[in-house]
Formats: structure tokens, sequence, C-alpha cells
């Protein structure tokens, strides 16, 4: 199943328009002077108007453009970019060409790029964890990132159901996290799914099914997001 590691136009990231205002602002410069430091340091012609219209949320710079502002307004490119969402976002708040980033973490940077594209994973684990490494990547967006995501939930869904206690180390492999707060995490989702199922039964005096089972698909929906939340991290 191809993991789609990207939103919207590939070349058009998302871009804080009124954080660039206000550095250029704070920097005492003019369009004009903004366009002229994207020739001169980065030989991208621009006219002061295309600046203007950045900020005026009319157009958008491309990934080039974006790293050429960054660089015209001595800032990094992540302040001028939202929170990242998407494995290129990431790399491109670091100002990271895609051959470097392929290149630390020992990939072809052909495949690194399909997968920025919305391809599936094909790196080892050696490499997913240099990836996270290299761009600071909370471990909800690795696991998204390297296609893992469709397989914790199945695990999750069947440690909530079932037995729990069969699914810490499968869980582990899948999403890292140290061995007792995984246990102790998939039991709760483990009670709680079970607390629900037995309330909703209860509320109709037990011959309902259809709300039982209706309550427990309510939380197996929200389980990956539940996961994350009850280890610390914000979902993606």
């Amino acid at each position: 199943m191809p993991v789609n590691t990207h939103d919207g136009e590939a070349r058009r990231p998302p871009f804080d328009a009124a954080a660039a205002r206000r550095l250029r602002e704070a920097l005492g410069m003019t369009h004009a002077h903004v366009a002229y430091g994207i020739w001169a340091a980065y030989g991208i012609r621009m006219e002061p108007a295309a600046v203007a219209s950045w900020e005026l949320e009319e157009s958008t710079p491309t990934e080039a453009e974006l790293a050429a502002l960054a660089g015209a307004l001595w800032c990094a490119p992540a302040e001028l970019l939202g929170t990242p969402g998407t494995l290129r976002e990431f790399r491109m708040a670091l100002g990271l060409a895609p051959a470097d980033l392929a290149l630390r973490i020992g990939m072809d940077q052909a495949a690194y790029e399909r997968l920025e594209d919305g391809g599936r994973w094909t790196g080892t684990d050696r490499q997913a964890a240099a990836l996270a490494a290299e761009l600071a990547l909370p471990l909800p967006a690795l696991v998204r990132f390297t296609g893992r995501e469709d397989r914790l939930v199945e695990l999750l869904t069947s440690a909530a159901t079932t037995r729990w206690q069969g699914y810490v180390r499968p869980v582990g492999k899948v999403a890292p996290l140290p061995k007792e707060q995984l246990q102790k995490t998939l039991e709760e989702l483990h009670e709680e799914y079970h607390a629900r199922m037995t309330a909703s039964l209860s509320w109709t005096g037990g011959e309902a099914p259809d709300e039982s089972g209706r309550a427990g698909r309510d939380f197996l929906d929200g389980v990956l997001a539940e996961f994350w939340r009850r280890v610390g991290e914000a979902a993606l």
C-alpha cells in the first residue's frame, strides 16, 4: 500500500506569509531588497511584486524560492513554514536538499525522492532510524512515513479486543517505546475498550448488542490517536 508522505502540489510548500513579512520588516528591508538578495545569492530572478504577493498570500514560493527567501532574510527555512506535516516539509525545515538527506541515511536519491512523492517505503530499519535522527522526526511521523501505520492499527486493535499481553513485543517493533510504557498503555486500551462495551450494554439493560458493537467500533476507529495520546506523542 503506498504511503502518502505529501499533500498538495509537490513544489509549493506551506508558507507562513506573516512570518516572512515580520522578518523582512525587522531587517528594515523592502520587497526590492529581498528580491535582489534572492537573485544575487541564489541566481533566482524575482520581481519585488512577487515577494509582495507571497506576503499577501496571493501566491506561495516554490521549494527553491523558499530556501532562497530564507537566505535573503537571514533565517532558517523552518521559520517560513508552519508545523511540518509531510516528509518533504520536515526536510525543508532543516534546509536539506534531497540528495544530501539521501546520502546521510544511506539511501539511493531516486528512491528517497519517490518516497517524498508518496511512494512506498523500501528502506531498512537502519535507514529508518537514520531518517528519524536526521530530521528529528516524532515517532508518529516515523511510523507513518515508513509505511507502518496500518500495521500498528491492526496490532492495537487486536491488543484492545483480545489478550493485550501478547502484543507488547509486536507493537514495540513498530513503535519502539520502553517495554513498561507499552505494557501500561496496551492494558489501558484493553480496559477502556471493554469498559465501553460493558457500559453500552448496561445502558440498554443488556438487550442491545448493536449498541455495544457501535461503542466498540467507535473506540477502535480512534485507537491509533488514543495510543499516541497515552504514550505522550502528538499524532501527525
